[in-house]
């Protein structure tokens, strides 16, 4: 029976060693059974590597592998288990190899003294702020179980928002992306065939036909000015977003957009009462949960907003008098703020305003793609229709002078 050695990774260290095996696939299965995460496995006798696993690119951690994991967590926590047992468990039979990895270095965390909190803030890219500060809110409180379910809630409920508002941009994304295809191919292969035409007849050409003209001799020849213009906007539009004051007014101005900015306006709403009631219900402080809030909203015009709203808290105000004097934050919603802190029950109507505005997404992104689908249908045509004209133009002249 062939010797094959192997590298594997053991607590995030490089383990090497050897498998009697029939194969390739017997030594990897051997292998597993030992739970050992393999990297490379190869014959000893060839010393030529058979087969490669893994490898530097790593799997990105999606919302639903989060939900999942979180899910499963808090069933075996509620289930009795040891920490240490649920995660190696979780990390074990994770579906992406690079969120198992993360879970099982948590473990290990854990297993060296540490707290799950503070073991999940060594790993900022998967598990946020809002994530940690819950979980060191369970593990304070005695209900890490209730506050996963609730975590794993929240997240679901995220993620659909962000689906909705990506599903909305699907289908214009398509039609702009037909439309720019279609023109492209009228400029680069149909025109050229109708200016050779026109230069042999003579004579003087409409306006619409040398603009039309000129445009697909652009396209041909000076290709790369496009490509390098678009290229310098990304760019431009990048560099400004990445600085405080451009983010700020860029953020701004999405909101005064038609349209667009009523959506973003109530996805942001949504999105800051769902995350401040979830982070109330699971006991952690008014000011930190607003901190949390700011942090994670995504957007400066709200993060600036709850900041101010933070200030005026601890100068002596409530919740709903500061946000009531920020634009972004409607009076309905306001007014049901300042009702829920009253009746001390601040969570259960940050959760229902969210609900409701959640809805209201629904409703902007069909007025949405209604709106936007003839829109673009018209200027497809319109575009189309134009340059169809132009073309034919000269030969109605020619028509006439006949």
């Amino acid at each position: 029976m062939p010797t094959f050695t192997y590298n594997a990774k053991v607590k995030g260290k490089i383990k090497k060693g050897e498998v009697d095996a029939e194969d390739e696939k017997s030594a990897l299965a051997k292998l597993k059974q030992q739970n050992l995460r393999v990297t490379s496995v190869k014959k000893k006798s060839g010393g030529i590597l058979q087969m490669q696993i893994g490898g530097p690119a790593k799997k990105k951690v999606t919302g639903r592998d989060l939900v999942v994991f979180t899910r499963q967590f808090s069933t075996m926590v509620d289930a009795g288990l040891p920490l240490v047992q649920c995660l190696d468990i979780l990390g074990k039979q994770s579906e992406n190899p690079t969120f198992g990895e993360i879970i099982l270095n948590v473990k290990g965390n854990i297993e060296k003294g540490s707290d799950l909190s503070d073991s999940m803030r060594k790993h900022p890219k998967v598990f946020d702020g809002l994530f940690c500060n819950l979980v060191e809110a369970g593990e304070v409180g005695g209900i890490l179980d209730t506050i996963l379910k609730r975590l794993a809630d929240y997240i679901e409920k995220a993620e659909s928002l962000k689906k909705k508002v990506k599903s909305a941009m699907v289908y214009p994304g398509v039609i702009v992306t037909v439309a720019i295809g279609v023109v492209a191919f009228l400029m680069i292969f149909v025109i050229p065939a109708f200016a050779n035409l026109f230069s042999t007849g003579g004579g003087d050409l409409p306006a619409p036909t040398k603009i039309v003209m000129m445009v697909s001799d652009f396209f041909r020849t000076k290709w790369y000015y496009l490509f390098g213009g678009v290229a310098a906007i990304i760019f431009l539009f990048k560099k400004i977003y990445s600085t405080e004051r451009g983010r700020v007014e860029i953020d701004k101005l999405a909101l005064k957009l038609p349209v667009v900015g009523n959506l973003i306006r109530k996805v942001s709403v949504a999105k800051f009462t769902r995350t401040l009631g979830t982070l109330i219900a699971s006991g952690v402080p008014l000011i930190e949960g607003l901190e949390i809030c700011a942090r994670t909203s995504g957007n400066k015009v709200v993060e600036k907003a709850v900041f101010n709203t933070i200030e005026a808290i601890k100068e002596g105000e409530s919740i709903a008098a500061p946000l009531s004097r920020e634009s972004i934050f409607p009076p309905m919603v306001t007014q049901m703020i300042d009702v829920g802190e009253n009746s001390g029950s601040l969570d259960i109507m940050c959760n229902k305003i969210a609900d409701f505005y959640d809805e209201e997404v629904d409703n902007a992104v069909a007025a949405l793609t209604s709106l936007l689908e003839p829109m673009l249908m018209v200027f497809l045509g319109f575009v189309v229709g134009f340059i169809v004209v132009a073309m034919y133009m000269p030969i109605f002249k020619l028509g006439e002078a006949i």
